[in-house]
């Protein structure tokens, strides 16, 4: 069995990264999924949220995903977001006001703004959130 597998992120704009990894941590629509090589193929959804890989160093390097589909084929992992962005870039003030906003519109229930849009906001901050928070974690 290989140690490695390719792996793709790969959003609606652009490729966010390509490369070899020994595993692959998401979540999916069922709940969390750890790929490794030789994984059974699979497509599932991906909720909002971190997505984790190892390295063949060791190392883990985590991104963003808001969402879209994993699928599992053999040797390569795709992932095929909405929108993805590596955890470094995200910023933490940023997605603490989005989640502020959403909350507030949420509350505040006014006409012309859409139930549903503050609720998809709402989860898309709080999915960035714990992605920073993740990071963190993983450099302590």
């Amino acid at each position: 069995m290989a140690s490695t597998m390719r792996c793709e992120i790969v959003s609606a704009e652009t490729e966010i990264f390509s490369g070899e990894v020994t595993m692959v941590i998401a979540t999916g629509t069922l709940g969390e999924l750890g790929i490794m090589p030789g994984h059974t193929p699979l497509l599932t959804g991906l909720k909002p949220g971190p997505v984790r890989l190892q390295m063949e160093d060791g190392e883990e390097d985590v991104f963003f995903a808001s969402g879209g589909f994993l699928e599992v084929q053999p040797n390569v992992v795709t992932i095929l977001a909405d929108t993805a962005e590596h955890a470094d870039n995200i910023d933490d003030a940023a997605a603490a006001e989005a989640i502020e906003t959403a909350e507030r519109a949420m509350s505040e229930a006014a006409a012309d703004m859409d139930y549903s849009r503050a609720t998809a906001m709402l989860a898309d901050a709080t999915a960035r959130q714990r992605t920073i928070e993740e990071l963190k974690k993983r450099r302590r």
